[in-house]
């Protein structure tokens, strides 16, 4: 299909993922609703050609060819030899170009990061990225980050990522006023590392609505929009909420087949069950973006099937209707104001 000039273009890494390229493209069709966007694929041609059939004529999108792709089992320094000849060093170089807006990828999260980081650089002012989640609460969705990017972290680091997590708050959930905290083992000011300590001090100066400390639990609740934490927490947390979610739907499905009496029950309470069902679906808040790149840089599951890939693709699209850049530049000035030199430590 030819390049639509006045579109906004979204490069897709076609190999990337366990259930690439099939889930890639039956996601990418049920995107027919959304205009004004255009996909280029990157991949092996005639393979990539034998799935896009599936993909309806309204649905603006190109292949190009990449002879080469990043596997699941390849370590960061295999990966940056083939770097950007491979499918997805070349959907991450249209970023860098100019000639796509964003780049979505299912492929190893350490790679694409590694190759992402190296291409696109990092923002001035910011030291690390930060992978960014949204997560489905009772009361609301939240930003959560880091996610797992950082295992260790400075106050500086905690810092900036609450910066770039209230901006795509403001972004994708459409605020003003956005609700901002920092994971601890309490929510009394006297719990804690000295790190989380000085770095709620620090939240305390910058945002007018930073409300303090949450604990895990409050994951569960969505009182708040963001919520910023380490990534080897924050990405403990994660999978344990993903963890949680799939056992509790396991255990309902072979509650409700235990006996006739309880499967006629379930048919009176089918509406009930398949909203809470919508509500634990990881697939239905699959994408997280990469934070800190000069670029939108989404990661899908590795094991993203096409309803998973398709709302990593809205995520994108939520993304770029709100650019997130010129908020984060903003506060990076401010904490450079009200910080001064406890902030420049980055202790």
């Amino acid at each position: 299909m030819p390049f639509p000039g006045k579109k906004k273009t979204i490069a897709i890494d076609g190999m990337g993922g366990d259930n690439a390229p099939a889930a890639i493209f039956q996601g990418l069709a049920q995107l027919h609703d959304f205009v004004g966007y255009h996909y280029i694929i990157f991949g092996d041609q005639g393979v990539l050609k034998k799935h896009a059939v599936a993909v309806p004529r309204e649905v603006s999108y190109e292949i190009v060819h990449a002879d080469m792709a990043v596997t699941a089992d390849m370590d960061v320094r295999s990966s940056l030899r083939i770097g950007q000849g491979s499918c997805m060093g070349k959907a991450i170089e249209a970023v860098q170009t100019g000639e796509a807006a964003a780049v979505v990828s299912s492929g190893n999260t350490g790679i694409f990061m590694a190759l992402a980081k190296i291409t696109l650089k990092m923002i001035e002012g910011i030291d690390r990225p930060a992978i960014a989640s949204i997560i489905p609460g009772k009361n609301g969705k939240m930003v959560c980050l880091d996610m797992g990017a950082n295992a260790e972290c400075t106050v500086k680091n905690l810092v900036d990522f609450a910066i770039m997590g209230e901006a795509l708050a403001r972004s994708v959930f459409d605020k003003q006023k956005i609700k901002l905290a920092l994971l601890n083992i309490g929510t009394e000011k006297s719990k804690g590392s000295r790190l989380v300590k000085k770095t709620s001090d620090i939240l305390a100066k910058l945002f007018d609505d930073y409300v303090g400390f949450v604990e895990g639990n409050d994951f569960g609740e969505g009182n708040v929009d963001v919520i910023v934490t380490d990534g080897f927490t924050g990405n403990v947390a994660l999978k344990t909420i993903e963890g949680t979610a799939k056992y509790i739907v396991s255990e309902l499905k072979g509650a409700l087949d235990s006996s006739i009496l309880i499967r006629i029950g379930a048919l009176l309470a089918m509406p009930a069950l398949n909203s809470l069902k919508r509500k634990l679906d990881p697939r239905l808040y699959n994408g997280a973006i990469l934070l800190g790149l000069n670029g939108v840089v989404v990661k899908g599951h590795g094991n993203s099937d096409d309803v998973g890939f398709a709302n990593s693709l809205r995520f994108t699209i939520d993304i770029l209707r709100n650019s997130i850049f010129d908020r984060i530049g903003e506060q990076l000035e401010k904490s450079k104001i009200h910080c001064a030199s406890e902030y420049c430590e980055g202790k």
